[in-house]
Order: C-alpha cells, then sequence, then structure tokens
C-alpha cells in the first residue's frame, strides 16, 4: 500500500519579493532539497510584510499541507514582523531564550560594536515553539507543532536558510515524517514542438501507471519530458521509471537528445574533452552567442579556442577568407558561404572542429526568397563539412536562441556520426 504524500507548502515574506527588488531564489532550491527528502512541494506563496496576509496564508497552507516553511521576516527591525505574527497565531508571548542569546554573543565576539538592543531582540522567541540555533546569524528558527503538523520558520538570508535546512530542518521533518520516494527523470526531445509531441506519445502517456506523472516543459527547439514516480518502494519506483522511458526511446527513437538536465552544450564540452579535440565558432547571425554559451561553462579553455564574429562582409572576406565573388553571387546567408566560414575560423584558429552560422535574425532584412528567420549553419571537421538550412520565425531573439541550438545539434550530430 502506497503511503500518503507529505505536502509541504513554502511562504516567502517580504515586500522586497513582491516589487522586483529581490529574486526568490530560496524557494527552487528549498524545492530541490525537499524532493530528494521525499517532501512533495505542492505551493510557494509570496505575502506582504503585513500581520493579517501572513496569518492569511497560514490558514491556507494548512488546510492543504502537513509542513509549512516560512522564510523572511525575521531580523530585528520593525519591518520584520514574522516572529510576532507567529507568536501571536499560536496564542503565545515572547520571551528571552539564553542560548539565542549566548549563540549571538558567539557570532559576535571578535565584534562587540555590533552588540545593541535590536541584536539582543533577536533572542526573544514565541514561548510555544522549539529553538533552533542558528549556526551562522542572529535570528533563530523557531519550530512550531499543530494538530500533527510542523510549521517553521526561517531566515531569509539564503545563507542561513540554507545551513538551517541542511543541518536541522530537512533531517527533523524525515525522522517525524514517514514519506514516500520522489523519483524525477528528464528526457530532452527535439524536432517536435510540444502539441506534435503530446500526439505522438499519447498512447505512452495514458498508460503510464497512476504513481507515475509526466510533465512537459517546452523551450526554443527542446521539449523537456520530466517523468515523477512516487512510491514507498524506491527500488521498484526506479525501475517501474526506467521501463517506462525504454518504452518512450522505442516511440522517440533518435529526436531524443540525452536523458538529464544538461545543456546541450554541456554535452557537447564532454564529448570535446573525452576525445581530446578542439572547437572554435565563426557567428554571423548569433553574433557571439554560441561562444558564450560555451565559454560560461567551467574549464571551457580545454575544448574551445575562440571566435570570429564575421557579422559583417568585410570580416567574412579578410578573416575567414570568404571569396568576395561567392558573397555577391550567393549572398552572405547562404550554403557556399557558411561553408567556407567554417572552414576559414577552423584553419584561421587551427581547431579541430569548427561551427559557423549566417542567417537573418530579423526583424527586418528579409527577402522574398530569404524571409526573416532563414538561417544556415555549417559544421566542419578535418574530414568533411557538413551544412543544413533552417527556417525560423520572426522574433530576433528566438531566432538567435534557435540558431544557436540548431547549431551544436547539428555539431552533435556531425560528431557522433
Amino acid at each position: 500500500m502506497e503511503m500518503k504524500r507529505i505536502g509541504v507548502e513554502i511562504i516567502t515574506i517580504g515586500d522586497e519579493i513582491l516589487i522586483g527588488q529581490i529574486v526568490d531564489t530560496n524557494s527552487a532550491w528549498m524545492a530541490k532539497e525537499l524532493n530528494l527528502a521525499g517532501l512533495e512541494l505542492i505551493q510557494i506563496t509570496s505575502v506582504h510584510d503585513d500581520v493579517s496576509h501572513i496569518i492569511e496564508s497560514l490558514k491556507m497552507a494548512l488546510s492543504r499541507a502537513e509542513i509549512v516553511l516560512f522564510t523572511g521576516g525575521i531580523g530585528p527591525t520593525k519591518d520584520d514582523i514574522t516572529k510576532q505574527t507567529l507568536c501571536d497565531f499560536f496564542g503565545s508571548t515572547l520571551v528571552f531564550d539564553d542560548g539565542v542569546y549566548q549563540n549571538i554573543l558567539r557570532l559576535f565576539a571578535h565584534r562587540p560594536s555590533v552588540m545593541n538592543e535590536l541584536t539582543k531582540f533577536q533572542a526573544m522567541v514565541p514561548a510555544s515553539c522549539t529553538v533552533i540555533q542558528n549556526l551562522v546569524g542572529t535570528a533563530p528558527i523557531t519550530w512550531f507543532e499543530k494538530e500533527g503538523k510542523v510549521i517553521v520558520s526561517m531566515p531569509g538570508v539564503p545563507f542561513e536558510m540554507k545551513s538551517a535546512m541542511l543541518n536541522d530542518i530537512i533531517p527533523r521533518l524525515k525522522a517525524q515524517f514517514k514519506t514516500s520516494a520522489i523519483l524525477h527523470k528528464t528526457v530532452q526531445v527535439h524536432g517536435y514542438p510540444e502539441s506534435a509531441l503530446a500526439l505522438k506519445i499519447a498512447d505512452w502517456e495514458n498508460a503510464l501507471p497512476s504513481n507515475i506523472k509526466l510533465a512537459y516543459l517546452p523551450s526554443a527547439g527542446i521539449v523537456k519530458l520530466r517523468l515523477s514516480g512516487y512510491s514507498n518502494l524506491g527500488d521498484s519506483l526506479e525501475l517501474n521509471v526506467n521501463h517506462q522511458l525504454a518504452l518512450l526511446s522505442e516511440i522517440l527513437g533518435k529526436s531524443i537528445v540525452c536523458y538529464g538536465d544538461e545543456s546541450i552544450e554541456q554535452l557537447i564540452s564532454e564529448l570535446l574533452l573525452k576525445n581530446g579535440k578542439i572547437l572554435s565558432t565563426a557567428e554571423s547571425c548569433t553574433g557571439g552567442n554560441i561562444a558564450h554559451l560555451f565559454t560560461s561553462l567551467p574549464g571551457s579553455s580545454s575544448f574551445y579556442k575562440g571566435s570570429v564574429i564575421a557579422y559583417s562582409n568585410d570580416v567574412k572576406c579578410e578573416l575567414l577568407k570568404v571569396p568576395e565573388d561567392d558573397l555577391v553571387i550567393f549572398g552572405a546567408v547562404s550554403q557556399k558561404v557558411v561553408e567556407q566560414m567554417a572552414e576559414g575560423v577552423c584553419q584561421l584558429l587551427q581547431t579541430d572542429y569548427a561551427i559557423a552560422t549566417s542567417g537573418i535574425a530579423g526583424p527586418s532584412g528579409g527577402t522574398a526568397e530569404k524571409p526573416v528567420g532563414t538561417v544556415w549553419i555549417a559544421v566542419c571537421s578535418a574530414e568533411r563539412t557538413v551544412s543544413r538550412e533552417y527556417h525560423f520565425g520572426s522574433v530576433r531573439n528566438l531566432n538567435i536562441q534557435r540558431a544557436s541550438l540548431e547549431a551544436m545539434l547539428l555539431f552533435k550530430e556531425v560528431f557522433l556520426n
């Protein structure tokens, strides 16, 4: 019999989140760690520094979740009201906790000037809570229990929250609740719009066991399929999910780019490093975006040598040795020119492989023969040059993203064949 899935809701408190002054990275990090612990995040709520909003959100959260995790609003200043609000909600009063105070003294032992009345006020905690010491900050973590449910208040400072979650909160929650196993596996699929992919795998999706759910995560050129399995038998769960992935592979075949959440540039870097090969790029319509993707990876100098951003025809001719006559006859956006760009940068930078792009990113510049979104991509090695024409849409940024992705996927295809 399946164990009950334990639901968690996160409530983030602070006007700074709601006005966009800071981005709530805490919730994304917590969601990942909670899932690894077998705890299911069912909702994230952000509220003002307002007593009525906090209480209303807490009541709603308790109606649907077994665990409520607060972050933020427990600093020493007047706008930090979470501690007093929780005190009121549980019909408690604030009391001085010497353990918290000694922790604060320890943290500021080398900076006694920081100690003042506001800092000392951090040692005031609700009498009805269990206090968990903050190992890296002054604001204590408070743990409440109500009718079998748990409410925890933590600092909003990310490194303080992470310390509390990893060292105390998650271990305590796992000990208190019998959690089911949660397993996520991702498949990256290329060549299908989301709706077409859904139709392609409809029979497989409809036949999934009730404890395995499917989510579609579309982006430019790639659709990620995430299988989420739930069970109290971890070994059986992984076997069942892997079986479903094998069935999916039979349906989609080579349209599956990879299994997992790795980016395409990461996959290519691994291929190059494993085989001791070096790559260069020549970019026109992508404007250096492919180079940016590769150089964003740590250690990229081990597999990536550099790029020529040949945006103008002059650069194509002078640096990449594209004949001027070919530019006149065929145009910059052509098979002939993009192949010469790839071969030119490969020779110029003395690399094993090269990728080149040339296209009309838009929104203007298109013709009836070559509309906006027309892109030629070439990949060359010492043995051969492969090129392909693509037709994307009319949105410039999306065209750059799609062209960059397709260029890397064409490289992967050439490299592996």
